[in-house]
């Protein structure tokens, strides 16, 4: 029954949204990089933030350093999504975000100095990676559903680390999102605010579970957003272009706008994708060491990923011809 009226209310602040966004002109305009070709409203993913909301009112005592962290990541990333702000300014408010976090998780008393660092580059790569590979209909959405069920099969069935309807609130928020997001026309997309609130949400619960079980695999629940954004950042710089301007590069991208390949087929595929590699992080864990699933799962994901060059020679050969 809990869940049902949580629905129903994120559903009313959804229509609710909408309203605003129409009445202040909150939209996305299609241009030559974009993968949509409509004028369609943006900040729907302001959902993940209302459910984080909703959440925090009935656990206030425990969680108000993560509430305040995703509040001002989602606050920054909605101005931007309204008008745009500069790298600096986004950047500093997802390091303050993130240092929040960190004392949450008591980080700072318990790793050494390289090791701070090396979180806050993970951590801060990871926001903006989720946020570059917001790009098509329902893969922000998908993939949430997917990484955050592989995290509560794991809290409810390996190790528990936190409160699971803290991960089922953005769960049905991402229901909630989908339902607007996941059609031929989306009725909304989740803008900055959406995509860099729940990555956010995630990177907080990985954490989390790293530092209870004292394992790195759980980065893997990330495993296909990770090595499309990172080698896309790396062909970028190899091109040498400007890694923070639109482009239309990654691979869920060339998949759909040069081979036309619907928005929801691709999406659902990089859903199924990290669902077959979250199941297998979850069969090999501690019967494997960390680095070997590593190794067992990333080679694999680089050659789907190497496909993306084939299928662009491929695509300027049709072009010349």
């Amino acid at each position: 029954m809990e869940y049902t009226i949580l629905g129903i209310i994120l559903m009313a602040i959804m229509l609710l949204y909408f309203r605003v966004a129409d009445r202040f002109n909150i939209i996305d305009k299609p241009n030559q990089r974009s993968s949509h070709t409509e004028i369609t409203l943006r900040g729907g993913g302001i959902i993940f933030w209302f459910s984080a909301l909703l959440y925090f009112v009935q656990h206030i005592q425990n969680n108000y350093l993560f509430f305040t962290g995703i509040t001002l990541v989602s606050l920054v990333s909605f101005w931007d999504d309204i008008q745009s702000l500069s790298n600096k300014i986004r950047i500093s408010i997802h390091f303050l975000s993130i240092t929040l976090i960190f004392y949450d998780l008591n980080l700072f008393n318990t790793m050494p100095i390289w090791g701070i660092v090396i979180a806050y580059v993970i951590a801060i790569g990871l926001i903006n990676a989720y946020n570059f590979m917001d790009g098509i209909n329902g893969i922000t959405g998908l993939y949430t559903l997917v990484v955050m069920g592989s995290l509560l099969y794991v809290n409810t069935k390996i190790q528990l680390f936190t409160d699971g309807n803290f991960i089922k609130y953005a769960m049905l928020a991402s229901l909630v999102f989908l339902f607007f997001n996941y059609r031929k026309k989306a009725k909304c997309f989740a803008g900055d605010v959406g995509s860099i609130a729940i990555a956010f949400w995630i990177i907080y619960l990985v954490l989390k579970l790293i530092l209870v079980t004292e394992s790195l695999i759980w980065l893997l629940f990330l495993a296909v957003y990770g090595v499309d954004a990172v080698c896309t950042i790396l062909h970028r710089i190899y091109l040498k272009q400007n890694i923070f301007e639109a482009h239309r590069l990654h691979l869920y991208q060339i998949l759909s706008n040069e081979y036309k390949l619907q928005h929801r087929l691709v999406a659902l595929l990089y859903a199924l994708m990290q669902t077959g590699i979250s199941f297998l992080v979850v069969v090999l864990y501690q019967k494997f060491q960390d680095a070997v699933i590593f190794l067992i799962v990333v080679p694999p994901l680089l050659f789907i990923y190497s496909a993306k060059f084939y299928l662009i020679n491929k695509n300027n050969l049709r072009a010349e011809v």
